[in-house]
């Protein structure tokens, strides 16, 4: 079997480390694997499987014979040094949200939409927004059964999507508040500890938040354009685990028992639905897990045909590095790699 040389840019971060752990749980075929960041991280070491690496300044990296690069740096990185990098040969699948809406870069869900891939035109390769990716893997599915018209979604993101300084912001809150200490707040615009923010990203001028408005513009460039999303992000206290409460408004009929056999089939869902006490998924179970599980499935009695679900996944994997390593992998199921020389 062919192996390939791999890079992780942004290999210190959250979403960075947890590509090294997906890369060696799931024994991608690597030849070499190599950690970049910025400079200040120059020496630090992180885990890949058994081995340590030592991180290297992605200012001064050759790629010429990398083949492909998982990209995990942020937006104002990724817009710089994506194209630079994709110029040197490899296949850059970036995390942020930097390309996600050009049009000629693929925004892509393997289970979702894997035929995307053949129609990559700057060597960039986009993965979408993690409460996004989770969303669309269980809709695919209801959506090919019944045509979907409308979403109606209300996010609860863990503070791991903000990356590690947010985790810590949260444990030294909540530690505040049992020994009564000041809280101090850098990382989100109020409290989080014992709290919820109904605010993740900047203000549009539509009174809709950044992260908001990504949902709807990526659930119809994977899924379908047809199909009209509205959504209210909200941080919660939980440090890994994005869960959603959907309500989905379909064209055509389908009962709640059809829904849940669907998506008992399908790829990448898992179903845990027991209307009893502990019958259905929470962030806590889902951490360190691949799936997108989904729970709490009935029917919207509000709208003709309607349905209402709650989605749960791992923001760092589904929602970001492990949802780039699939998407690395159909680059190589689908023979659409060429190997540096």
């Amino acid at each position: 079997m062919m192996s390939y040389k791999v890079a992780v840019v942004g290999a210190t971060g959250n979403v960075g480390r947890e590509m090294l752990n997906v890369l060696a749980e799931r024994a991608f075929p690597a030849s070499e694997v190599v950690a970049l960041a910025s400079t200040r991280s120059i020496g630090k070491e992180v885990s890949f499987g058994d081995a340590t690496l030592k991180v290297k300044a992605l200012d001064y990296y050759d790629f010429k014979d990398t083949d492909i690069c998982l990209m995990s740096a942020g937006g104002t990185i990724a817009k710089e040094w994506a194209p630079k990098i994709a110029a040197q040969g490899p296949i850059v699948i970036d995390n942020s949200s930097a390309w996600r809406m050009d049009r000629e870069v693929p925004l892509v869900v393997p289970e979702v939409n894997a035929d995307a891939l053949n129609g990559i035109k700057k060597g960039i390769i986009a993965n979408p927004n993690c409460s996004t990716a989770q969303l669309v893997v269980a809709l695919k599915p209801l959506h090919d059964a019944a045509r979907i018209k409308r979403v109606v979604v209300s996010t609860y993101q863990s503070v791991s999507g903000a990356g590690k300084d947010a985790m810590d912001e949260l444990f030294r809150q909540t530690r505040a508040v049992f020994v009564a200490d000041p809280i101090e707040k850098e990382k989100f615009t109020k409290q989080i500890a014992f709290n919820v923010i109904p605010h993740i990203d900047v203000f549009l001028d539509s009174g809709f938040t950044k992260e908001e408005w990504k949902m709807m513009v990526e659930v119809q460039k994977i899924l379908d354009p047809d199909i009209q999303t509205t959504a209210t992000c909200v941080r919660v206290p939980v440090f890994v685990g994005h869960s959603e409460s959907v309500n989905i408004e379909f064209e055509n009929a389908i009962t709640a028992e059809k829904a849940r056999s669907i998506l008992r089939e399908a790829p990448g869902v898992l179903v845990i639905d027991k209307r009893e006490d502990e019958g259905y998924i929470t962030p806590v179970e889902c951490a360190g897990e691949d799936a997108t599980y989904v729970s709490r499935i009935r029917k919207d009695p509000t709208v003709e045909h309607g349905l209402m679900l709650w989605v749960v996944s791992d923001n760092l994997r589904k929602g970001a590095a492990l949802n780039a390593v699939q998407i690395a992998e159909c680059l190589i199921n689908r023979k659409l790699l060429k190997k540096a020389a």
